[in-house]
């Protein structure tokens, strides 16, 4: 049976009963076998006479002992929760029992290495998973203490949210680490970290003289690719640039950072010791727009220490208070305090391109979403709650201003500190600071669905002087709310071959028309550009001449943000069929080698293998396909040597590449017949070229164990994985998809490589022997396997390449017999969408295609 999710409902039911909880946790990982010993005492506070229940995620449990009263443990569990009864004003509870670690990423993760087959351990516990560790009230708003004493091989490093002790050793290479009381937390932000990590130390100086003890950890395996350098220093100004935007010191004693293996997530904010994806550790060279991912990540995860941390969400409805604002304010802080600083253009162009995109599934919600039970979180972690709540932010500072914004932040959080707040109690701050009403501006931003389009209308005589000008915002009828925007409008203008930013008008835009009168008596330059500056989150249309403008002279705009905007526009604009998928890929292959940002460029490139794969018509993909190919590999030997652009266009040939003298040309690249000056083949690049061959049917089962001699590591095992799925073979299709969907041995991070290489497919009609057996697995998977390797399931297995009318009609068929399990019924719906607008973006394309065969016949 599933785990029984809390609700809302019982989570404010428990939270008037219980208060003031705090944790004793005794746990033993030096047993042998799939489970570990915990033992946990809870204090807490009661409503005398009043009954409730604790979750306890347990294999089997020994004992349950309730002020003194043993409990029949077999009577008062299911599992998941225990039962409590007949409450006193003042409780202790004694859990004891064997708890499982996990292969998903969830609760206590436990990893060998294959290198040195040394193990690793380490806890994720968003958003209610503590209880597959400790017996736990786990809910954001029940915040307690914990004190671990921890049982580990004594060659081991035991972290945690206190600072780690010195062990003392307790029999034969067998240590105990007590550690002090943990800071008042949320239960999800509680961590453990355990295994032989290799270790780097330093210290940030805080606002208020104390000195913050870092620490950095990595698997000894990859402490050649630490860069303690870097973190630290990016946490050292980070902290910084943090204390003085929200004029309060950090709140904690410790910060460490640990690179952790087989992580579902890029990072997580455990208080003082944050855990990442160990894909953060370059073990081979990487485009600027990674390392510049990476910063923006250190950074998210540091504010969070205030902002989500120190004062937490009260229930998970107010997620995206942690989320949004840690998106905005580590995108601040990377543009100030880093080398990135144009990281705005990427906001423009990555972030809210994702928000955009999610915003129109038929799964949208509000930025404030409503969270009836945990079920509802799980699905809620998308790109509405980090990156449309950081767009709507965005949108806020410029409304009310940063130094109004950034002392609302302060005295917010000043206000509740170590608490819980709602959003309410944010909006007040602002008000107080920024002197405007944001109870309206909320309701429209916040609590309803949907993103607007700005359209600019433009008017001008023969003379080509403007006559009228308008903004125009629509909405879609499924989420009719029409907003408020703060918008620029740019007036560029040829100058010297650029087009060059001459004039700029900013206005508040709200209603369906607002007219700008500010334009009116000027001359129609070539390219006006509304939310110049990317200040607000809509789609944008622009008129005709302008398009036309941008899309012949892209590469001719120095600014980035406003290439940003256009693109954006642009595709936008083919995923909802209005501009042929080919016009799209013809116009970044044409412009795409004159990109100066790291990030647009390979944002860039990513859009055209999405285009290329799904939405070109069938009547040109093939040759399209083959000649986005030929102009990526043209633009990899023009760049400058050693170049991030070479490196990126590269990278980006290996994915699009697509005939047969693709792969002859990667195979020589491998070997080293062609080379290229400045680039070296290394590890990753290696697997790369070896995957796309493989993908083609053009590397042997050779070529792949060769590219594993040189990379026996957990992650070259997994791009074997992936390389070995992606053979064009149906034995081998669907023999990867069958593993991916049954085999429970299989951790996240196999499965994970498995399904991409399995969606790799050319053709694509070789995954189409899985899609009866996909919808008839679909709910046996949810039901049985936790959330996290459940939901790769769904998402990752559902064959999204194969763009068909008959896979779209089964989904349906599928959605309209199977209403719930709600978050299951999401992820599928969403699925579906993608493929409606896939399939719609192909009938444009291939209008389009039809219009341009008749014209030339003609």
């Amino acid at each position: 049976m599933p785990r029984t999710d809390l609700t809302r409902a019982e989570a404010e039911a428990r939270a008037a009963i219980v208060g003031e909880p705090s944790y004793e946790v005794t746990l033993d990982l030096t047993a042998p076998g799939g489970s570990f010993r915990s033992e946990t005492v809870v204090r807490f506070r009661a409503t005398p006479g009043s009954s409730t229940f604790i979750e306890a995620t347990s294999s089997a449990l020994d004992e349950v002992v309730l002020n003194g009263r043993a409990l029949d443990a077999a009577s008062v569990t299911d599992g998941w929760r225990i039962a409590l009864d007949g409450l006193e004003a003042e409780n202790e509870l004694r859990v004891v029992g064997a708890f499982a670690y996990t292969n998903s990423g969830e609760g206590l993760h436990r990893f060998t290495d294959p290198v040195d087959g040394e193990t690793y351990l380490y806890t994720e516990f968003a958003v209610a998973e503590a209880n597959r560790v400790y017996a736990v009230f786990d809910q954001p708003d029940l915040k307690a203490s914990v004190r671990f004493t921890i049982t580990a091989p004594a060659h081991w490093t035991v972290l945690s949210n206190a600072p780690s002790p010195a062990p003392s050793p307790v029999g034969q290479g067998v240590a105990t680490w007590a550690f002090e009381t943990g800071p008042v937390i949320s239960s999800y932000i509680v961590a453990i970290v355990a295994g032989p990590y290799a270790a780097w130390h330093g210290s940030a100086t805080s606002v208020d003289g104390r000195d913050i003890p870092l620490g950095l950890f990595t698997r000894a395996s990859l402490a050649e690719y630490a860069e303690p350098e870097v973190m630290f220093g990016l946490v050292e100004a980070g902290l910084a640039f943090y204390e003085a935007a929200f004029g309060v010191p950090y709140p904690f004693g410790k910060y460490d950072q640990i690179f952790v293996p087989e992580y579902n997530w890029g990072a997580m904010e455990n208080v003082g010791a944050v855990t990442f994806n160990e894909s953060y550790l370059f073990r081979a060279r990487v485009p600027d727009a990674r390392r510049e991912q990476r910063a923006i990540v250190v950074l998210h995860e540091l504010s969070h220490m205030w902002f989500g941390n120190a004062v937490t969400m009260r229930w998970w409805n107010d997620l995206w208070l942690n989320e949004s604002f840690a998106t905005w304010a580590s995108t601040l802080a990377t543009s100030q305090i880093t080398e990135f600083t144009g990281v705005w253009a990427r906001f423009a162009s990555d972030e809210k391109t994702h928000a955009a995109e999610q915003d129109q599934l038929p799964s949208t919600h509000p930025v404030v979403a409503t969270i009836d039970d945990i079920g509802d979180v799980e699905v809620n972690f998308d790109a509405i709650t980090y990156d449309k709540g950081a767009s709507v932010l965005k949108q806020l500072v410029a409304w009310v201003g940063l130094d109004a914004f950034q002392r609302g932040v302060g005295a917010y959080l000043s206000a509740h500190a170590g608490g819980n707040a709602t959003l309410r109690d944010l909006l007040d701050e602002l008000e107080r600071a920024s002197g405007r009403d944001l109870t309206r501006w909320s309701q429209l931003w916040l609590e309803t669905a949907g993103v607007n389009t700005l359209r600019l209308v433009v008017e001008a005589d023969a003379a080509g002087t403007i006559t009228a000008a308008r903004i125009e915002q629509t909405a879609a009828a499924t989420h009719p709310t029409l907003r408020p925007h703060r918008v620029a409008i740019g007036s560029y203008a040829d100058r010297g071959g650029r087009l060059v930013r001459e004039h700029r008008v900013e206005l508040d835009v709200d209603g369906p028309t607002t007219e700008v009168p500010e334009l009116v008596g000027r001359s129609r330059p070539a390219l006006l550009l509304v939310n110049d500056d990317d200040l607000t989150y809509a789609k944008v249309r622009l008129d005709a001449p302008s398009f036309r403008t941008a899309v012949d002279r892209l590469a001719d705009i120095d600014d980035p943000v406003a290439r940003a905007v256009i693109l954006g526009s642009a595709w936008d604009a083919v995923r909802d069929a209005e501009l042929p998928a080919s016009d799209f890929v013809r116009l970044v292959v044409s412009s795409v080698g004159h990109e100066t940002s790291s990030a647009a460029r390979g944002l860039a490139l990513d859009r055209v293998e999405l285009a290329v794969g799904r939405y070109l018509a069938d009547g040109h993909r093939d040759e399209l396909a083959g000649e986005a190919g030929d102009t990526i590999w043209a633009l990899a030997e023009l760049a400058e040597p050693g170049s991030d652009a070479q490196l990126q266009f590269v990278k980006a040939f290996t994915r699009l590449a697509a005939t047969a003298a693709h792969a002859d040309v990667l195979g020589s690249l491998l070997v080293g017949e062609i080379r290229l000056d400045g680039l070296e083949v290394d590890l990753d690049l290696r697997w790369e070229i070896v995957t796309a061959r493989a993908a083609l049917g053009a590397a042997s089962d050779e070529e792949i164990a060769d590219a594993l001699a040189l990379d026996d590591t957990a992650k070259g095992r997994q791009l074997a994985e992936t390389a070995r799925a992606a053979r064009p073979d149906q034995a081998v299709k669907d023999a990867a998809w069958c593993r991916v969907a049954t085999d429970t041995a299989l951790s996240n991070d196999l499965a994970r490589a498995i399904a991409l290489g399995w969606r790799r497919s050319r053709p694509v009609e070789l995954l189409a022997s899985t899609v009866t057996d996909y919808f008839a697995m679909l709910q046996h998977a949810w039901s049985s396997r936790s959330f996290s390797m459940a939901s790769l399931i769904v998402s990752r297995l559902y064959p999204s390449p194969l763009v068909s009318e008959e896979l779209a009609a089964v989904t349906r068929e599928w959605l309209t017999a199977n209403p719930e399990p709600a978050p299951l019924h999401r992820l599928v719906a969403e699925q579906l969408s993608e493929l409606e607008r896939a399939l719609a973006a192909r009938a444009c394309d291939a209008a389009a295609l039809a219009e341009a065969t008749s014209e030339s016949d003609g």
